[in-house]
């Protein structure tokens, strides 16, 4: 019976651990979910940014011959 005692004591206990470590894993696949977002954000940004950059310098290249 003290045995009995024991193992629903650890029971509860690694319950409890694996809500928390669930918990975790769900915030971590948001924060990461949220990463991949900015990147794709910053990578279009950086293309635009190319573009533009290239289309001035075409038209300065253009208009100085």
């Amino acid at each position: 019976e003290v045995n009995a005692i024991k193992i629903s004591y650890h029971e509860k206990v690694c319950q409890e651990r694996m809500k928390t470590i669930f918990k975790v894993l769900d915030e971590m696949r948001l924060d990461i979910r949220s990463l991949k977002d900015d990147m794709s954000r910053g990578k279009g940004a950086a293309a635009i940014i190319i573009l533009i950059g290239g289309l001035i310098g075409s038209a300065i290249y253009f208009l100085q011959k």
